[in-house]
């Protein structure tokens, strides 16, 4: 199977009023609008190569994945020191303010990739060609990936439909209800689902399945249990499965395998710096991840962040077998393989062994930048415990159906069935999300979807850290004419 490539983040019309795919802030420097963009859509090749600009910010996602562990009760932040990434300690703390730079590069990222799947968007009409279809719909579940992330993070925000959001334009845009925003998201899935094929002959291309994935995801945050558990459903007739061997998922040779709903491909063959962190073609989390100082079988080194929590590491159930594929017991695999490491702040003694580097990569220019590991974004396991959920907590609930999707899971992980009906049941759904899907990204807004981040995340204060404040610099950029999320 060929695997989709992102390969083409120079191409200069796609620079936004933000300058979203720059590292600088020197606003004044910047090129704001290609001339020639009005040019260009005239032939199927020019569209393909717009559309895998637009897949290619999906790269730039692993920050959004290592701190949706770290703002949760997951992990701890890690790193060399308590000043290390000032912006990750603060999250890890509930101490982020507006300006915390790693979510300015949440905010610009998302916004980049918005801007990408607009310019295709804003041309859709000019030139026809044969599988059309396919490429719009592809087009349109980016965007409502990126403002399914942009919403998750911040809320209100700004909406351009259709079209790019021109330098200058920002005087004239206002955020927009998250409402709002989430009916385009459910239009943009619809249509994906509607318009894209089961299987793709590259792996990596957004299929049927994703596009109701993700549209199930999008009605459980809006509490729409009833259309979520309609949606998984379909999901879940096929042609998706568990894969049987749970310690080969998160491996090389488990990527894009028949559990991995929509993944998002990493490659170590183009190198990348700490200068344009979202240039990298590699997954930068698997670096940021790594075992400090690290030497030893099978892993590399990396900078220690992301620490799993002993209460995280606790949560399994003994036998549970995914507990030491996806936790590193760094002291006992220390102890049985004689490697040698450093510890680094907050150390728990835990690693996110699903996402943390191996030895044998090529790992282009800087090695802790360029690791391949891809990002499973949607697993069939999560949306399995999604419909669980779904079914479980629509107003006609049918646990019948939850407690098959559960031990479904439950099964793979070699566990015993579970018989809870109820809100029994609800909170075992949670818990079992919390371990299968435990290092990927998801914990944090699991809790505060669900309304238990208060109880679970020291420092979590209800009425403000539901959502994450908009970068003041971009409220500056737009006039000052934007409220900022409450409390910030």
């Amino acid at each position: 199977m060929q695997k989709i490539t992102y390969t083409v983040k120079s191409i200069l019309f796609f620079v936004t009023l933000t300058a979203i795919v720059s590292c600088s802030d020197d606003f004044v420097d910047i090129d704001s609008q290609d001339p020639n963009s009005e040019d260009f859509f005239n032939t199927e090749e020019e569209y393909q190569d717009a559309l895998i600009a637009a897949y290619d910010l999906l790269q730039s996602t692993y920050i959004n994945v290592m701190l949706g562990e770290i703002a949760s009760d997951n992990t701890l932040a890690g790193g060399e020191s308590a000043t290390d990434v000032p912006g990750i300690q603060e999250i890890d703390n509930m101490t982020h303010t507006p300006v915390n730079a790693q979510l300015r590069d949440i905010w610009s990222w998302m916004y980049a990739g918005v801007n990408r799947t607009n310019y295709i968007m804003e041309f859709q009409d000019k030139t026809d060609f044969p599988g059309k279809e396919a490429v719009i719909a592809q087009t349109r579940f980016l965007r409502a990936y990126y403002y399914f992330e942009l919403v998750k993070w911040f809320g209100d925000v700004p909406l351009a439909i259709d079209k790019r959001i021109q330098f200058g334009e920002q005087f004239d845009i206002d955020r927009t209800p998250k409402s709002a925003v989430y009916t385009l998201i459910e239009e943009d899935l619809q249509f994906a689902a509607e318009n894209l094929p089961a299987t793709q002959a590259e792996a990596g291309r957004i299929t049927q399945g994703a596009a109701r994935a993700l549209l199930g995801k999008v009605f459980l945050f809006q509490d729409k249990f009833s259309e979520a558990a309609t949606v998984l459903d379909q999901v879940i007739s096929g042609p998706y499965d568990l894969v049987a061997d749970y310690n080969m998922i998160f491996e090389q040779e488990g990527e894009n395998n028949i559990e991995s709903i929509f993944e998002i491909q990493y490659t170590d063959e183009e190198g990348a710096g700490f200068e344009c962190l979202q240039c990298s073609e590699g997954n930068v989390a698997v670096g940021f991840n790594g075992i400090r100082n690290y030497s030893g079988p099978l892993f590399d080194s990396g900078f220690s962040f992301n620490l799993p929590t002993q209460e995280a590491f606790d949560a399994f159930e003994v036998d549970d077998i995914r507990r030491d594929v996806a936790i590193l017991d760094i002291d006992a695999w220390a102890a049985d393989t004689g490697a040698t490491f450093v510890t680094g702040f907050k150390h728990t003694g835990y690693y996110n062994r699903k996402y943390i580097a191996r030895q044998g990569d090529l790992n282009t220019g800087d090695a802790n930048l360029t690791n391949p590991n891809n990002y499973r974004a949607i697993r069939f396991a999560d949306v399995l415990l999604m419909a669980a959920e779904a079914h479980n907590r629509k107003s006609s609930s049918d646990d019948t159906q939850a407690l098959l999707y559960l031990n479904r899971v439950r099964t793979r992980a070699q566990l015993a069935d579970v018989s809870f009906t109820g809100a029994a049941l609800t909170d075992a759904i949670y818990n079992e999300r919390r371990v299968e899907l435990v290092g990927e990204g998801h914990r944090f807004f699991d809790l505060v979807r669900t309304g238990r981040a208060a109880q679970e995340i020291d420092g979590f204060i209800n009425g403000k850290h539901e959502v994450f404040p908009i970068p003041l610099i971009e409220i500056q950029l737009a006039g000052n004419r934007w409220e900022q999320n409450s409390g910030y």
